[in-house]
């Protein structure tokens, strides 16, 4: 191994295992359950969280760098029972970087349902761009679960998808933004729930979803100054 691989396998690895530190603070998360990954830029290489270890427990020397099929290439434990998954999308779609699994409750309640997140809320229109989708259903393990995400979310704008009877996968150009893509669906999931129990929500026309998506992607926030 290079010397300038070693230096950024290293500081992804800080970086991995600080971003699951982000699942317990948002509570997207219990136990050992959910998974943080982030592809290596420039390799066939990914680092994940491992298998079954508390989250008090992780640190940047537990994170697992595994190849794009999946096979450990350098750590000490078994990666993520996601592993293969998490694999097939990055083979699949070269522009992710990043990839987030948790099970958190409200989008899990949609995800049991089957149902999509309509898209009722401005907040949802800037982050997903229409509705949060589901996926099918597919046995934890294989690579069935990274066949779901990736058919569902094939031309979506949703960075997020709704695994059915399992729980949310989220993905983004690097890891912080599939965390930051796993927040914001438990937030809107929970006020979707939160909007039903009260009536009828109405659903933003998609022209105004266009709208409000564009501004968010391209013009939020701060960007640099020519000159």
């Amino acid at each position: 191994m290079s010397t300038d691989l070693a230096r950024q396998l290293s500081a992804l690895r800080e970086t991995v295992a600080h971003l699951h530190g982000e699942l317990t603070r948002y509570q997207l998360v219990a136990w050992t359950a959910g998974n943080v990954s982030a592809r290596v830029p420039g390799q066939d290489l990914m680092v994940i969280k491992p298998s079954g270890v508390d989250y008090d427990d992780l640190t940047a020397d537990t994170m697992v760098v595994c190849d794009l099929s999946g096979a450990v290439v350098d750590g000490g434990g078994s990666p993520s029972s996601d592993t293969a998954a998490h694999a097939y999308v990055y083979r699949a779609m070269p522009e992710v970087g990043g990839v987030v699994h948790t099970h958190s409750s409200y989008a899990t309640a949609w995800a049991a349902r089957g149902e999509a997140i309509p898209c009722w809320l401005t907040a949802q229109a800037d982050e997903f761009g229409g509705e949060i989708p589901i996926g099918p259903f597919a046995l934890i393990g294989g690579d069935d679960i990274g066949k779901g995400i990736v058919s569902t979310l094939a031309g979506h704008r949703s960075p997020a998808v709704l695994m059915r009877n399992h729980g949310v996968f989220t993905i983004g150009k690097d890891a912080r933004a599939a965390v930051k893509a796993a927040v914001m669906c438990e937030d809107v999931a929970r006020t979707a729930h939160l909007a039903r129990a009260l009536g009828r929500p109405t659903t933003i026309a998609p022209a105004d979803v266009d709208a409000l998506y564009d501004r968010y992607q391209n013009v939020y926030g701060q960007r640099p100054v020519a000159g």
